[in-house]
């Protein structure tokens, strides 16, 4: 199950809308839970696929770098990767399964002209992805169990 704030939530959805009809990437920070995965927040990162970017992104080290050193200075970590896809369903290509981590959630935001459509959450489990629950939080329900950083 992973956890969504709902400012993380607006955020992701504001850069897919943004960014569309480009795929756009970042990072998940927040904490793995012993059945779950909180994301207090998301990252934007650039996308390096440029001459490619309507059907690919490749997430700029330097900003993966730069979300994770933060997110330690906060006592957090990296939980996950998040992208769009625009003018696709929300589910994991052949291309992300390639390059997924296992243990990390990845967060897909299907986007169109007219906005965000269906955003769904996938694990790698046995080198295939399986849908993880997607439960977002209000402000107070996110702080809940753990100090805020």
């Amino acid at each position: 199950m992973l956890f969504l704030s709902s400012r993380a939530r607006t955020d992701l959805e504001r850069w897919a809308s943004q960014g569309y009809p480009h795929e756009t990437c970042g990072v998940l920070v927040g904490e793995n839970l012993d059945d779950a995965v909180r994301v207090e927040r998301a990252v934007r990162g650039r996308n390096l696929a440029v001459e490619r970017a309507r059907e690919r992104y490749e997430l700029d080290p330097g900003d993966f770098v730069a979300a994770d050193l933060a997110a330690r200075a906060a006592g957090r970590s990296i939980v996950g990767i998040w992208h769009s896809h625009p003018d696709h369903p929300a589910e994991p290509s052949e291309t992300d399964r390639a390059a997924a981590w296992k243990g990390w959630s990845f967060l897909i935001l299907a986007v169109g002209a007219a906005g965000v459509g269906a955003v769904r959450s996938w694990r790698l489990v046995r080198e295939r992805f399986e849908e993880e629950e997607l439960v977002v939080e209000s402000g107070v329900a996110a702080l809940q169990g753990h100090s805020a950083p």
